[in-house]
């Protein structure tokens, strides 16, 4: 199978060091005898923390998903309804996410195809269209806290009307991906700091209020829903955490790093990100818990004043910036927009490129990448715009938790074709997952799924029994829903139940020592002959800008 190794001359340089050379070191025409040889090849192998650097960068820009501001928006409505009682919820939720985050990297690495183009070959056209759709609806979803967040923090710096602060966020994304030839890499890398400055402030005013280390760790191990809404903002919390959208971006973002084929060399990469990705994602967990204390520790005070109970009652993004009083003063309001733009922006960036290799996987578009990211901007940011000239900011503030909880209902749609197809001999071959993490992300998937189902029925039910509309429109919605709910339940066990049938692994040679030695040095003989040709790889995956 065709996998991404970079081009002749990079691989060149990285056989030869930079010189004219093809050869490394000379290579024995006989092998030594016992561990001498083993030692020697060991010897050629780069150092185990260099060889992780090379595949340090997916992870982490994938991990900017988890702290966009509809994972804020969220964690603070949840610390100001709730208080410490869904940090379980984060805990679950992130644990998942580095399941469900190594499983489609791991995808990508063994089969050299991300989810969208292995769910092209598997499933029939109008499955495939179907799936595509719901894929471009959760990209929509993803993208609308991302692009309402950044609108907000416009309007507080600038006092611009929202929906002109859509409009300049997706303008400006446009711009910044046009630029990524000139060096966008240096770029993200400041918006990460910038992200990061968020993160310092929640922690410096965690450690001005200082919750009770009791209750935080009793929230975080102790499942529970009590409450009014307990529910709902459990499922607005799993849905800003595991989106969809991520494991398509994931799978495709492993193909631009230069990955060996053999069995080994899948192994180690796999390992690799899995390091990378837990490490991100830790980091990730510690912001949003601090999020969530933070908010439940100022909004559950007793000596709260009077403007600060309204403000918590009706806590947004928009209103958030006097949490962190304490710790900013009056500059807090200017910090905390400077941190939400640089959030929503580099949020939008991970979920256009997502876009991208969704509408090129599904459907195989041959068109040049501004043209991607142009379709893939207007068709996200629509809703936003639209949302935000009739609602103003208190709509597009519910406009993000309702894409919340879209997402959650989206996630079985990428979630059981990456989990059937990772535990798949035809797709993964030898690199199949373990009856033990089967048996663990099934277990936590079908929990989401059946949380999803069983909250999605008995809401609409209480909705329908206690609303004040006239009998004759609850028969009419009652008669549209539940066929739909129906088709929604039908729709997923066809995901489940469906057996794979189209075989895309193809065996990789298997190599004995000499023949490893020969791929790892770039040569084609033990007498130091013809240099090994490189194999194709994705040219359209070449262009990703990831922090090193």
């Amino acid at each position: 199978m065709e996998r991404h190794m970079g081009s002749s001359q990079q691989q060149q340089q990285q056989v030869s060091g930079g010189n004219n050379s093809h050869q490394v070191g000379t290579v024995p025409e006989t092998p030594p005898a016992g561990g001498q040889y083993d030692h020697q090849i060991h010897e050629k192998q780069k150092p185990g923390w260099r060889n992780f650097l090379s595949y340090v960068g997916p992870g982490f820009l994938v991990s900017l998903a988890y702290l966009d501001p509809g994972n804020l928006e969220t964690d603070l409505q949840a610390g100001a309804n709730h208080g410490y009682e869904l940090l379980w919820v984060i805990l679950i939720g992130l644990i998942f996410a580095l399941v469900i985050q190594s499983l489609a990297a791991n995808l990508g690495v063994s089969t050299g195809k991300h989810l969208s183009e292995l769910c092209k070959a598997e499933y029939p056209r109008y499955v495939r269209y179907c799936l595509w759709i719901l894929a471009e609806i959760a990209v929509i979803a993803a993208d609308i806290p991302e692009v309402i967040g950044t609108a907000f923090a416009l309007n507080i710096l600038f006092h611009i009307p929202v929906w002109i602060g859509v409009l300049c966020t997706g303008l400006s994304t446009l711009l910044i991906l046009g630029l990524q030839r000139y060096g966008v890499r240096k770029l993200e890398f400041l918006i990460a700091i910038l992200v990061f400055i968020m993160a310092a402030c929640f922690f410096g005013e965690l450690s001005y209020v200082k919750p009770p280390a009791k209750d935080v760790m009793k929230g975080m191990f102790i499942p529970k829903l009590s409450g009014n809404g307990a529910t709902g903002d459990a499922i607005a919390l799993l849905g800003a955490l595991v989106m969809p959208h991520n494991l398509f971006l994931h799978s495709a973002l492993v193909l631009s790093r230069k990955i060996p084929t053999s069995v080994r060399g899948i192994n180690d990469a796999c390992r690799f990100f899995l390091i990378e990705s837990g490490f991100a994602l830790f980091v990730a967990f510690l912001i949003n818990v601090a999020v969530i204390s933070v908010s439940g520790t100022v909004c559950l005070a007793k000596d709260l004043s009077k403007d600060n109970t309204e403000r918590c009652n009706d806590l947004t993004l928009n209103s958030a910036s006097f949490l962190l009083k304490n710790v900013l003063g009056r500059s807090s309001s200017t910090v905390y927009a400077i941190a939400l733009l640089a959030s929503g922006q580099s949020s939008t960036i991970t979920g256009t490129y997502a876009g991208q290799y969704i509408m090129q996987g599904f459907l195989d578009l041959k068109m040049k990448a501004w043209i991607r990211n142009l379709m893939t901007r207007c068709i996200a940011i629509t809703p936003s715009l639209i949302v935000s000239i009739i609602g103003g900011e208190s709509g597009s503030g519910r406009l993000i938790i309702i894409a919340s909880m879209i997402l959650s209902f989206e996630l079985p749609f990428a979630l059981i074709p990456l989990l059937k197809f990772s535990s798949s001999s035809t797709k993964m071959g030898p690199h199949k997952n373990s009856i033990y993490i089967v048996v663990f992300s099934w277990t936590l998937g079908l929990g989401i799924i059946g949380i999803n189902i069983y909250y999605l029925s008995t809401a609409f039910v209480d909705w329908l029994i206690h609303n004040n509309l006239r009998k004759v429109w609850n028969v009419f919605i009652g008669i549209v829903v539940f066929p739909l709910m129906a088709v929604y339940i039908m729709s997923v066990i066809y995901l489940m139940c469906r057996k794979d049938k189209v075989i895309t692994f193809i065996e990789p040679t298997k190599f004995d020592p000499i023949a490893q030695m020969r791929m790892e040095n770039g040569i084609d003989n033990l007498d130091g002959g013809h240099e090994l040709q490189p194999v194709p790889y994705r040219e359209d995956l070449a262009h990703i800008p990831l922090p090193q």
